[in-house]
């Protein structure tokens, strides 16, 4: 791992190294960094329930965008976006794999997997991922499936990715809050001796590990900075400690209450529910906390500039993890999303849209409180939110829904819905924000140019 980075201190012990926000008093006063994530939904939305009304600054949050009512001057709603590209082959994996590529990915039972381009995110990583400790953070939920998908002929890798680091090697996500924690916070060992520290301190906290270092920086800080390092490190305590009790819960509930202690006791170790890809297959009942979780993660991720490239999935193309933990009736997720146009599925399908809103608007609220130089983390983001197909049941990759947070520096006016003309290439909306966080390109798949209005808070679209 660099430790050379510019504004950047880290504390060190045996077994961890902890990154930190960004300290005034023992840097230069340089700007901050612009970050950028996507986060993917599965199987489309209810259309009708999707769209804000009005236009500009005059406009209304949807019924299944009214989560976003704390943030919604943080926001762009973009409307009319899509994806040319996959407006072939199956229903699913073309509008998944090719999301971020803008490309159509090559049809195949695995042994010629190509999604014919570089993810724009990956582009990003490429320069920019060398000025911090991990180039890009991928995170999601469920881990990928295997086989083929004989309905259409696709292998389902493709349903599980988003970021393509070449058009052959798709970059595999982390699912574990636990190894995802430890890739941020524990080291890599490259020796036998690092390999038995980390050992050592495994069933140790990281703050436990580093705190002599943290005695001493807090001897040479200001109040101000003091201050922000010990609200840093007590949110790193909290998400430490919801790791384990998340993991604590599903170990229960998966084994039941006693197999699990006697399990812990006879291994006398961690025992994580998160370790093994099938037991994450397995989480039962509400999955929010998973979710949040990884959200978080990727706010400390940004927090510190430990990286400023992130992806997340909520689900995998053709997801059908259960929402029933969201009331009687609810089922799996793909199974929903072919409402077909009945009352009852077209609520539920909504209400399944409207969690993830939730789960965006959370990870907004989280940047919004956490204070950057004269403003906030959130002022110096681009969040998107977003599907590779609008409706589940039609699976058409028109009028896309995507919502884009974040001032990026300054950079984008936000607080509007922009409807654009019909099919505007949503490769204009990933050109532009390749200039804003720092690696700007002259051409990208089907890209007319940059998407026009984000900087102008008098602009409306079409």
């Amino acid at each position: 791992m660099n430790t050379h980075f510019t504004r950047r201190t880290f504390l060190k012990g045996i077994g961890a190294v902890v990154a930190l926000p960004m300290l005034e008093s023992l840097a230069a006063n340089a700007p901050a960094p612009i970050r950028m994530a996507h986060l993917y939904m599965a199987n489309g939305v209810h259309p009708d329930q999707w769209t804000p009304t009005g236009k500009g600054r005059d406009f209304q949050l949807s019924p299944t965008l009214a989560p976003l009512a704390g943030v919604k001057d943080d926001i762009l709603v973009l409307s009319e976006l899509w994806n040319a590209a996959s407006n072939t082959g199956d229903g699913h994996y073309v509008k998944t794999s090719g999301y971020l590529t803008s490309t159509t990915i090559t049809r195949t039972t695995g042994e010629a997997l190509n999604s014919n381009g570089v993810s724009m995110d990956q582009l990003a990583a490429r320069k920019v991922g060398i000025l911090t400790p991990l180039p890009s953070l991928e995170l999601g939920l469920e881990p990928p499936a295997t086989g083929v998908d004989t309905n259409v002929g696709y292998t389902q890798l493709y349903g599980a990715h988003i970021a393509w680091n070449q058009p052959t090697i798709p970059l595999s996500k982390e699912i574990s809050p636990r190894q995802a924690f430890d890739r941020m916070f524990r080291p890599k060992a490259t020796t036998s001796r690092e390999a038995a520290d980390l050992a050592a301190g495994r069933d140790r906290s990281v703050l436990d590990l580093v705190s002599a270092d943290a005695k001493r920086l807090q001897q040479k800080l200001g109040n101000a900075d003091r201050a922000k390092l010990d609200e840093y490190l007590d949110s790193v305590r909290a998400v430490e400690r919801r790791i384990e009790w998340d993991a604590k819960r599903q170990r229960e509930t998966v084994l039941g209450d006693s197999t699990a202690r006697a399990a812990i006791e006879a291994l006398g170790r961690r025992v994580d529910a998160y370790s093994d890809p099938a037991r994450v297959s397995e989480r039962q009942g509400d999955h929010t906390e998973h979710a949040r979780l990884m959200l978080d993660l990727m706010a400390h991720a940004f927090w510190t500039d430990t990286t400023r490239i992130s992806t997340f999935m909520f689900g995998n193309a053709v997801s059908g993890r259960s929402f029933a933990f969201l009331g009687a009736g609810f089922g799996g997720h793909h199974e929903t999303s072919h409402h077909e146009n009945k009352a009852d599925k077209l609520a539920m399908y909504q209400r399944i849209n409207r969690w993830h809103v939730e789960q965006y608007a959370y990870l907004i609220e989280k940047l919004r409180s956490i204070r950057e130089g004269q403003g906030s983390l959130l002022d110096n983001c681009m969040i998107t939110l977003g599907a590779g197909m609008r409706d589940g049941n039609a699976h058409s990759p028109k009028n896309l829904p995507i919502i884009l947070a974040g001032r990026a520096g300054g950079t984008i006016a936000t607080g509007r819905h922009i409807a654009y003309a019909p099919k505007t290439p949503l490769s204009n909306l990933w050109r532009g924000m390749l200039r804003r966080v720092g690696t700007p390109v002259n051409e990208f798949a089907d890209s007319t140019g940059e998407l026009a209005g984000l900087d102008d808070a008098n602009y409306k679209g079409a």
